[in-house]
């Protein structure tokens, strides 16, 4: 069976559709967020969110967010874990890898600790599906012209 060129995703989606999967390795009990960092349709690294490397996850131990009863969006620090953002720009600073002028998909718009990490990791635009209820994100987002996308 032929696949015509209207049958394959756009490049976009198929970004977006790798973040969903990326999502599925997420230890979080509250919200299961996936990250994919591309410059030039190339894949430059992946990320999840969930506890640092070595610590017992929330999905074995129980949510402290959910124990002290913290709305989403609100107070990031009490939180065991480590957002998809985060952890694929640190994968590719670990790594040696350059992400300046890159692009971000990512399953839900960014906090405001994320959208601070984004700017200065000096990627330039963010493709996410679902929002999140932080407004000092977009603020941050708005006042510093960078492009987000919401994908459907």
């Amino acid at each position: 069976m032929n696949k015509s060129q209207s049958d394959r995703p756009s490049w976009d989606a198929y970004f977006m559709d790798i973040a969903r999967l990326v999502a599925t390795r997420s230890t979080c009990l509250r919200r299961q967020v996936g990250a994919v960092i591309v410059l030039n349709k190339r894949i430059l690294s992946t990320g999840y969110n969930g506890a640092p490397k070595g610590l017992a996850h929330c999905l074995d131990i129980g949510c402290l967010r959910e124990k002290l009863k913290i709305p989403s969006g609100q107070r990031h620090e009490l939180c065991r874990g480590i957002h998809a953002e985060q952890n694929a720009i640190i994968q590719a600073a670990t790594s040696g890898t350059d992400i300046t002028g890159a692009l971000i998909y990512t399953t839900h718009f960014p906090c405001s600790l994320c959208i601070k990490m984004i700017l200065n990791a000096s990627i330039v635009k963010v493709y996410y599906l679902k929002g999140y209820p932080d407004d000092l994100s977009r603020q941050l987002a708005e006042e510093s012209r960078l492009e987000i996308i919401q994908m459907t």
